[in-house]
């Protein structure tokens, strides 16, 4: 590699999302200031490769790590990175984009790329359920379910999403779960416990509407049993960062919670379903990892517009596959 520039590990799961991966390299190439970077492009083989990789690249003496990828790519490269010196670069590919989301980082690939150019890094929380990392949400009961059942179907995307949703609600029974915070103890018969170190779940559905990644806080999100007439307005209420308006949902924020639940079984963390013990506990990490972010001035006013372009797009190709 050249001397005098920083370097930067590329991670492309080419798996992910909806869209072809076989371009990637290229866009990357013409996207990249290389008077400022130097990179390596490597591609993932299979679940956890994206961890070894980052790690291998903290051991080597990288400046950056860009995970081009879902949630789920972005999270196994965070979790190698945490409480280090690399930063994160996020490149959002996936089905629900939810972290790229809430830091406003462009949907469109090579824009997000070309923020990197800024080099404009940030530190940011993390958390971890009984020591594993999250960066975006974590949450048990329905959604929990939802993303069981997404992660097994043939098609990505967001109306691949709302099928097995609209699937799930119609067997889905809710459960009681105790909840230990610091201050107090509480006992929820809920449809949803979302913990949230980011706002949104993703696809702009924001299940925290007030969550910051710099204030040291988890925002929990319970959503109490509720009837089917009431699903049309919790719907908008999701869409439209009111959730935490409706009387039939309890939010609240701490810097750690335990949840009892009467057995093992499935959770969410960053979208990805995975098995974990009755008994969870949840920490918020400050500022404990580098994030390349995007600077007031690199925010455009056309970006919701031009993400929400790319997203239709995308589903379509999902639904076609293509």
């Amino acid at each position: 590699m050249e001397t005098g520039k920083k370097k930067l590990l590329i991670i492309i799961n080419p798996i992910s999302g909806s869209a072809h991966r076989e371009y990637m390299p290229e866009i990357v190439d013409n996207s990249i200031d290389a008077e400022q970077y130097t990179h390596v492009v490597r591609f993932t083989q299979g679940p956890g490769h994206a961890t070894q990789l980052a790690k291998a690249a903290i051991e080597q003496g990288f400046y950056g790590v860009i995970a081009i990828g879902g949630d789920g790519t972005i999270n196994e490269t965070a979790s190698a990175l945490i409480n280090s010196n690399v930063a994160l670069g996020i490149v959002p590919c996936g089905s629900g984009n939810g972290l790229a989301r809430h830091l406003t980082i462009p949907i469109v690939p090579e824009r997000a790329l070309k923020l990197i150019n800024d080099n404009h890094i940030e530190a940011l929380d993390y958390c971890t359920v009984n020591d594993v990392p999250f960066f975006c949400t974590c949450g048990v009961g329905f959604d929990a379910a939802v993303s069981e059942k997404f992660s097994q179907a043939k098609k990505r995307g967001p109306l691949s999403y709302a099928k097995n949703a609209i699937l799930e609600y119609l067997t889905y029974r809710s459960e009681e779960y105790v909840i230990k915070t610091p201050e107090s103890e509480t006992t929820e018969h809920a449809f949803v416990i979302a913990c949230g170190n980011a706002s949104q779940y993703g696809n702009n559905a924001f299940i925290a509407p007030k969550a910051s990644m710099q204030d040291g806080m988890i925002d929990v999100t319970v959503i109490h049993p509720f009837k089917p007439i009431e699903t049309p307005l919790i719907g908008l209420q999701l869409f439209t960062k009111q959730i935490d308006k409706n009387t039939n949902i309890h939010c609240f924020r701490t810097k750690e919670l335990s949840i009892f639940r009467p057995k093992a079984a499935v959770m969410h963390i960053d979208g990805e379903p995975r098995m974990m013990d009755a008994n969870l506990n949840i920490k918020c990490h400050k500022a404990g990892i580098k994030v390349f972010t995007p600077t007031t001035s690199t925010r455009s006013l056309l970006e919701p517009i031009e993400n929400g372009f790319y997203d239709f797009i995308n589903a379509i190709r999902a639904e076609l596959e293509i």
